[in-house]
């Protein structure tokens, strides 16, 4: 069963990867590209946080939102050195089918850290504002989406590894919206 799973995956991997073409590159490249990608939502983030919380309530959301990532990063790692999945890249079997767009390959990638991460912070940038703008978390998890998709086109990911990836994000979000929801309310009033 799993073993059928992993097949259907590579496939699926295959045929996705090799969707991409060379003018797209940098594009799908500069996306993937946390400083750059992760600068720009950051800042329009912290924007609309500042405009609905003050000063003092982006302060603490910028501080959850640094443990958000860090607790979903950390634990993509202990998965990764878990499941010890070789990433597309790294696979013998496949390697010269795929389209390899990505600056470095890496060893493992059961799950995926780029689509957990971009899923926690949509549903955690999400939920907190969706008062304000109620259509915001549909943008934020459609960023997200375009983030993981990133990983497969340029070779270093399955799709299992995203799906599972944006899962435990959405997980990590909610459960830190939660948190920093009983630290504003008990730290910063509106």
């Amino acid at each position: 069963m799993i073993d059928k799973l992993l097949e259907y995956d590579t496939e699926l991997f295959l045929f996705l990867n090799n969707l991409g073409s060379e003018p797209w590159d940098a594009l799908w490249r500069a996306i993937t590209n946390k400083f750059i990608f992760g600068s720009i939502l950051g800042v329009v983030l912290i924007f609309l946080f500042q405009k609905k919380f003050g000063w003092k309530g982006v302060l603490l959301l910028m501080l959850v939102c640094a443990l958000m990532i860090t607790f979903t990063d950390q634990i993509t790692n202990v998965f990764k050195r878990g499941f010890e999945r070789a990433r597309p890249c790294g696979n013998l079997d496949i390697v010269d089918q795929i389209r390899f767009v990505a600056v470095r390959c890496g060893k493992y990638g059961f799950f995926s850290g780029h689509s957990s991460n971009s899923m926690a912070v949509a549903i955690f940038g999400g939920l907190l504002l969706r008062q304000y703008y109620k259509n915001l978390i549909y943008l934020l998890i459609l960023v997200s989406f375009i983030v993981a998709y990133s990983r497969i086109y340029l070779g270093v990911h399955y799709p299992l590894d995203i799906v599972c990836g944006l899962a435990f994000g959405a997980i990590s979000g909610f459960l830190f919206y939660k948190l920093v929801n009983y630290l504003l309310s008990r730290f910063v009033k509106n």
